[in-house]
């Protein structure tokens, strides 16, 4: 890194960041505003698309895993430490690579704060709030949150990401006369 480059680290950091507060903000308006497992408070139909506002509290993993579980307790306790663990890895990989803004590290700054919006909730609440429902043809997809928005839309950026062929920068540095 040239001493002239400045690093992209506090802006995907504050990328992060605004990612949390929008989703602290949107869970807390459903928490005061929509009932809670009631009625959808809006709803928006397009043909075979629908979603809707609900307000559910998600104690397990994604799409409700280990919700049901015997041991709530020990559930909530390892998705916590599970969750920590990843947030530490993605964000020393995002410190690692945070001197550009590429595909790669804006999808970390995403996974990092959709993680982090999670377990939030988790440690101070107990669960998750869950709060946009989606119907496409029949099929009803379980509800999310803007972290778990954050987390998907982060992982697939990784994943198209990765399937794009590269640039060898090396190889370009070797046809320059010397």
């Amino acid at each position: 890194m040239s001493s002239l480059t400045p690093r992209r680290l506090p802006w995907l950091l504050l990328l992060s960041a605004l990612i949390i507060g929008l989703d602290r903000w949107t869970k807390t308006w459903v928490a005061e505003h929509v009932p809670m497992g009631g009625a959808p408070q809006s709803h928006v139909p397009h043909g075979a698309f629908s979603m809707r506002i609900t307000h559910w509290l998600n104690d397990g993993a994604a799409f409700s895993l280990f919700a049901d579980s015997t041991s709530p307790h020990t559930v909530r306790w390892a998705l916590i430490a599970f969750s920590l663990v990843a947030a530490l890895v993605v964000l020393v990989v995002l410190v690692r690579l945070g001197d550009h803004f590429t595909a790669t590290t804006i999808a970390l700054a995403m996974i990092l704060a959709g993680a982090l919006g999670n377990v939030h909730d988790r440690i101070a609440y107990g669960s998750v709030v869950d709060f946009i429902e989606v119907h496409i043809f029949s099929y009803h997809w379980p509800d999310f949150n803007v972290a778990d928005s954050s987390i998907v839309t982060g992982a697939c950026l990784l994943l198209l990401d990765s399937l794009l062929p590269k640039q060898d920068t090396a190889a370009e540095g070797q046809d320059e006369p010397a």
